[in-house]
């Protein structure tokens, strides 16, 4: 990726990032600003989109919509690795469909790792226990 790559992917995290936050400002006049913050998430959504087509071959992009199809959150939380790659420099080429797998992999392993298991005791007044006469 060149220097103007670059440039613009970050301008367009900064207008997505604006756009989750309300920019600061926001305006007060009710109606007009849910059209704005609608008009600003397409924005930013448009832009996210445009971010990815430069750092995903169209393999790799092909096999995220997939994702997106089945697990809508999994394919939010690549995006965002993704996005946060390109955006250090981490990334000095576009992301094959391989890279993808592997990224995937190792984000699906992270996930099972912070499975947390509740185990309930039963309790010495269970209901349960009334059903039963002997």
């Amino acid at each position: 990726m060149d220097e103007s790559e670059l440039e613009q992917i970050r301008k367009a995290r900064l207008e997505q990032l604006k756009a989750q936050g309300g920019g600061g400002g926001g305006s007060r006049n009710g109606g007009a600003s849910g059209q704005d913050g609608e008009r600003q998430r397409q924005q930013a959504d448009e832009a996210r989109q445009q971010m990815l087509n430069q750092i995903l071959h169209p393999e790799a992009a092909d096999r995220l919509g997939r994702i997106r199809l089945v697990k809508e959150q999994r394919a939010i939380d690549i995006e965002n690795r993704l996005l946060t790659l390109a955006q250090t420099g981490q990334l000095r080429q576009k992301v094959t469909e391989a890279q993808l797998k592997d990224l995937l992999t190792a984000v699906a392993d992270n996930q099972e790792q912070e499975k947390i298991v509740v185990s309930r005791r039963k309790g010495w007044d269970d209901d349960d226990d009334d059903l039963l006469d002997f």
